[in-house]
């Protein structure tokens, strides 16, 4: 039996939250971190460009890929498959361009690679996320498997994405604690307004990927309970 609560609400307040992070981020990295670049002389901007890219590009893009199916639950089901593959694909391109501007930053600057549990995570979660859009692809547009084969993976396929896209989540909560606590060794005021607008962005980041995880699991439409009946109004 459902909980009674259809995902409409939940998408609606990770719609809210997907803009308020994204607005937040870009604050971050373009007012007190100086701006993004590709090829600069001071190499933080290059840096800048990773948690843009991570968190609107890579988690709010698969965030929307996530939840297709709930925002427009009268879509054609061939359109917003489509749509689902085309938004993980983008995702998952733009989190490994994000990526590679981390290992730039670091090779650029002199900094070792890999040396931290969010780095770590960070390849290990675009893998898996690129393992999953493939065997998606595979299996479910083309050339597509058989029909008994789609209806028995498809709640393994919904059930691994989940998880990836919350291995996702926990890989950005730790990239903003990571490059807080680095800032504020340097001598970053930690209750700055800058220190304060990065975890409060995290804190955003963790609302909106509940609100996603919950319009995922909770059904577009509700169904009355089996054995119950509205009660009536006199």
């Amino acid at each position: 039996m459902g909980l009674g609560v259809k995902a409409t609400p939940s998408t609606y307040a990770a719609h809210a939250l997907a803009a308020v992070a994204a607005v937040l981020v870009l604050v971050w990295c373009v007012h007190f971190r100086g701006g993004l670049a590709l090829e600069a002389q001071n190499k933080n901007l290059i840096f800048n460009v990773h948690p843009v890219l991570m968190l609107i590009g890579y988690i709010i893009l698969g965030s929307e890929a996530i939840m297709i199916y709930k925002v427009f639950p009268k879509l054609n089901h061939d359109t917003a498959k489509l749509t689902h593959l085309i938004l993980h694909a983008i995702a998952t391109v733009l989190g490994a361009f994000g990526i590679y501007c981390a290992f730039k930053y670091h090779n650029d600057s002199g900094i070792a690679n890999l040396y931290s549990l969010h780095s770590w995570l960070g390849i290990g979660t675009i893998s898996l996320y690129a393992i999953q859009w493939v065997f998606g692809f595979v299996t479910f547009f083309f050339p597509g498997a058989a029909p008994s084969v789609r209806r028995s993976a498809l709640p393994w396929h919904a059930l691994f994405g989940l998880f990836v896209y919350v291995l996702a989540l926990a890989t950005a909560e730790l990239g903003f604690l990571e490059k807080l606590t680095f800032l504020e060794s340097g001598g970053l005021d930690k209750y700055g307004a800058e220190a304060f607008l990065v975890n409060f962005t995290a804190l955003v980041v963790v609302l909106f990927g509940a609100s996603v995880v919950v319009a995922a699991v909770t059904p577009a439409h509700v169904e009355e309970p089996r054995g119950y009946a509205p009660i009536p109004v006199s």
